[in-house]
């Protein structure tokens, strides 16, 4: 898709990842109340496997604003997860996301229409494509600092499934 001429800020691979729960600004003091309150939900799930398939855009493929591959949880471990930790989390007073929880990882956003007709077609393209697989094994907790060069994360606090 990046040979495309499109107007994309694509992600690099090291900073690709699915998010369960997006906080948005919060306070410090907030972090341990967060992790303790999905330690339970995460360390009640066993390690699985994800299959990364397909390709996607959000809004939609006519007007995309952020290309997507998309991932399937064939053993039925990570919407119950994503559930338990939205659960957990709005006992410490974060507001559950209003909109379906939907497994992927974003690949790039769409900065304007250039080259727009040429990236939907290589999405199109991929659709279907079965890309691969990753063993799920730990959730972070990460900060996450806008910059010029995109979004520079840092590892706050990490959680090992089924540990505990």
């Amino acid at each position: 898709m990046k040979s495309a001429s499109a107007d994309v800020r694509w992600v690099s691979s090291e900073k690709m990842h699915l998010t369960l729960k997006f906080f948005g600004n919060i306070e410090e003091s907030r972090i341990d109340s967060i992790f303790e309150a999905i330690k339970g939900p995460v360390r009640g799930a066993k390690p699985f496997q994800i299959s990364v398939r397909g390709t996607g855009a959000f809004p939609s493929l006519k007007g995309p604003r952020v290309i997507w591959m998309g991932l399937v949880d064939r053993e039925g471990v990570l919407i119950p997860l994503q559930k338990e930790v939205e659960v957990s989390l709005e006992k410490v007073g974060f507001e559950r996301e209003d909109r379906p929880f939907r497994a992927h990882l974003t690949l790039g956003r769409v900065r304007s229409n250039r080259g727009k007709e040429e990236l939907i077609r290589k999405v199109e393209k991929y659709r279907e494509e079965e890309i691969g697989e990753f063993q799920v094994e730990k959730i972070i907790l990460f900060k996450s600092d806008l910059a010029p060069s995109g979004p520079i994360y840092t590892l706050l606090k990490e959680i090992k499934l089924g540990e505990g």
